[in-house]
């Protein structure tokens, strides 16, 4: 296989984590990395031995990339996104595609237009914990999928993130920020979802950073930052969703749980790649662990991007593809606007369950 050349646009604080793993993959080489900050991008191809350190204009007029990671903030996931495609190479995008919906379908119609890829993270659920699970649940280990709870509480971010104000601006708020690891974990599951209804509310109207070096500065809380959400599955199956940045007490709960006629899955939290994956069948009183059967039980942000290398050097379907992930996008849209209207919100953007990934890894 040859060696596909990549541009990052983004070199902020997950950007280390794809230089990092990138670096181990023969397949793919980070040519260029370009930020509005030089100063952090030459910062960035110093320490991983990036060739270039480039403008967001060099990088995009570099012929010999061929792909570009999307790494900056979700407000201009769009606006970059559709840079990348005009100049004829493939996107992978942080999660969520864009912050806007109807930016998000333009941007997948776009690219079909043009006949380029989209890929957007979350790449976790290819990991061996997700993907485990989805085996079991193919096997008809836990019998028919009945139902699922997913939970994520937290007291919000400004306690650690270096610059969290984006959290809390429109387009972000706990539902962007981490269900797009739920929600794409429960599709590889359960499959598509039919529509989706929600609550919301917002515990404080401004919030304090205590992170430095931002320690004191006050942020506007433009987003709502708790959601209980349900959904209803194309496969008939229900879950319950609680997203929440307004949970200020450690919790002990499970991330996922899948309940189907002859037991009970629990899932690993949806933003990690590993275990443990757990099993409790139908009159057992105690859980059973599972042993991992798939690749790629640590950090390995950057698979998706792999997995999207393969797909297009040997024309099959990346599974962290742009269908999928405007399919998510709109379901954390439609939970905000089923709160606001008071309805349930049918979906209208249709994606299939990715294939599951090979025991012997992504390149097959």
């Amino acid at each position: 296989m040859e060696t596909t050349k990549i541009g990052i646009i983004g070199c902020g604080n997950i950007s280390s984590i794809y230089f990092e793993n990138l670096k181990t993959m023969k397949e793919a080489q980070v040519w260029a990395c370009a930020d509005l900050d030089r100063n952090r991008a030459s910062a960035q191809a110093e320490k991983y031995d990036v060739p270039h350190a480039y403008s967001v204009e060099e990088l995009l007029n570099d012929d010999g990339i061929d792909l570009v990671i999307n790494l900056t903030i979700p407000s201009v996931h769009a606006e970059v996104c559709r840079q990348v495609i005009h100049a004829g190479k493939h996107v992978y995008v942080e999660k969520p595609l864009t912050a806007d919906l109807k930016d998000g379908e333009e941007l997948v119609a776009l690219a079909k237009e043009k006949g380029i890829r989209i890929g957007c993270a979350p790449d976790t659920f290819l990991g061996a914990g997700i993907q485990t699970c989805a085996k079991a649940v193919q096997e008809g280990v836990i019998g028919r999928p009945l139902s699922a709870t997913a939970f994520m509480m937290s007291g919000g971010h400004e306690s650690w993130h270096p610059d969290p104000a984006f959290y809390y601006a429109q387009g972000g708020g706990p539902m962007y920020d981490m269900g797009p690891y739920y929600l794409t974990a429960l599709v590889q599951l359960l499959g598509p979802m039919r529509r989706v209804t929600g609550s919301t509310s917002k515990a404080f109207e401004e919030r304090i950073i205590t992170s430095e070096p931002k320690n004191g500065e006050k942020i506007p809380v433009e987003t709502p930052t708790h959601l209980t959400g349900t959904i209803d599955f194309q496969s008939g199956a229900v879950a319950t969703i609680v997203m929440s940045f307004d949970i200020f007490t450690q919790t002990d709960y499970p991330r996922i749980e899948l309940y189907g006629t002859e037991g009970t899955l629990r899932v690993p939290d949806p933003n990690t790649f590993g275990g443990p994956v757990l099993l409790r069948k139908r009159g057992e009183t105690e859980w059973k662990e599972i042993e991992l059967v798939h690749q790629y039980d640590g950090n390995s942000r950057g698979i998706g991007v792999l997995d999207m290398v393969y797909g297009i050097q040997n024309e099959r379907k990346h599974r962290a593809n742009g269908q999928l992930a405007l399919h998510v996008l709109e379901a954390m849209y439609g939970f905000h606007e089923a709160a606001e209207r008071g309805t349930h919100y049918e979906l209208r953007n249709d994606c299939e369950a990715p294939a599951l990934v090979p025991e012997a890894g992504i390149q097959e």
